[in-house]
């Protein structure tokens, strides 16, 4: 029988056992439904996911919503929007109360002396072109300022067929001003001319995405086995999709049969009441869906695939490494 301790030497074993405590229970949350920004490909404003609910304003009931949560078993706290710095009372309400980590396109800056140590991922898709095109401003000019040397922040590069070539600048000038980068790609919700994956682009941002993490370890926040899944849309044979995807609200998730999960996930709308399908679009094609998180997830909650060969192993250990940096459970 093989067992973790069989195969793995003494450093792996130590690594694994760092992650294996951490026990993380994540759920996501629409802070607010609106927005600074209309950028072209947001799942959150296509899918009409801005619309579902009408909004909670009383900070009263976002701290109680977020007690109830505690008792959940919720131990991090995935804050999206729209736009959660529009709302700082809210976004403070959870970061008092439990782990935090804002998505934010950087435009506003959080009040450090406020929130001194929450996670802040910068969202950022790509060159001045490609940011102008899809999110009509270049977004790095302020969110850059705003964020420099900030030891609790990140990019999260949301890398599109156009970047191809071109990604060593972005990464380049994020590490310049003292900042770490995470890559995921671009699911074109909206279905933007010139920016869907074909078979031929995902195998050459793969080939990039490799090759940037290996030039730039100490600014890229990353994985091989990482790329490989979000590049293929395949982990040791299977395919995700709707079958797999373990990001699925459970209360509403009626899959059969139901799939390796997330434990308590639920994404919940601005009202505190409504629940959203899944991480990301309730229109989205799942087929087409490049979500990094969710697709760390997926390796994350199939440990026991991986327990075939010591690489599978360790493949898997990077990705739940990877994830854990990326909302400060462990240090870069």
């Amino acid at each position: 029988m093989k067992t973790v301790s069989s195969l793995l030497n003494d450093d792996w074993n130590e690594r694994y056992r760092r992650i294996s405590r951490l026990n993380i229970r994540s759920s996501i949350y629409d802070v607010t439904d609106h927005c600074n920004l209309r950028c072209k490909g947001c799942f959150f404003f296509s899918s009409n996911e801005h619309k579902a609910a009408k909004e909670e304003t009383d900070i009263k009931k976002w701290k109680a919503f977020i007690e109830r949560e505690i008792e959940r078993g919720v131990n991090l706290a995935i804050l999206i929007g729209g736009e959660p710095t529009l709302c700082m009372d809210r976004v403070e309400a959870f970061y008092r109360r439990l782990p935090t980590f804002c998505a934010t396109n950087g435009l506003i800056k959080v009040p450090r002396e406020r929130l001194p140590h929450m996670m802040v991922g910068i969202s950022i898709w790509g060159d001045e072109k490609t940011e102008k095109t899809l999110r009509g401003k270049d977004t790095f000019a302020l969110s850059s300022k705003n964020y420099e040397g900030d030891p609790h922040a990140y990019y999260l590069y949301t890398i599109t067929p156009k970047q191809i070539g071109k990604t060593e600048p972005v990464i380049k000038k994020i590490r310049d001003v003292g900042l770490k980068v995470h890559m995921q790609l671009l699911s074109n919700d909206e279905k933007v001319d010139g920016f869907s994956w074909r078979p031929e682009e995902l195998k050459d941002i793969r080939m990039e995405m490799d090759d940037m993490l290996d030039k730039y370890q100490d600014t890229v926040i990353s994985s091989r086995y990482y790329h490989e899944i979000i590049t293929t849309g395949k982990m040791l044979g299977r395919s995700f999709g709707w079958a797999e995807c373990p990001s699925v609200t459970e209360p509403l998730d009626n899959r059969e049969p139901r799939p390796r999960r997330l434990i308590n996930f639920i994404r919940w709308a601005s009202d505190l009441k409504i629940m959203h399908r899944c991480c990301t679009s309730e229109t989205r094609d799942c087929t087409t869906c490049k979500d990094g998180a969710a697709h760390m997830s997926w390796v994350m909650v199939n440990k026991r695939m991986h327990m075939n060969s010591a690489r599978d192993l360790q493949n898997w250990i990077e990705v739940c490494e990877m994830f854990a940096k990326l909302y400060q459970f462990i240090p870069w």
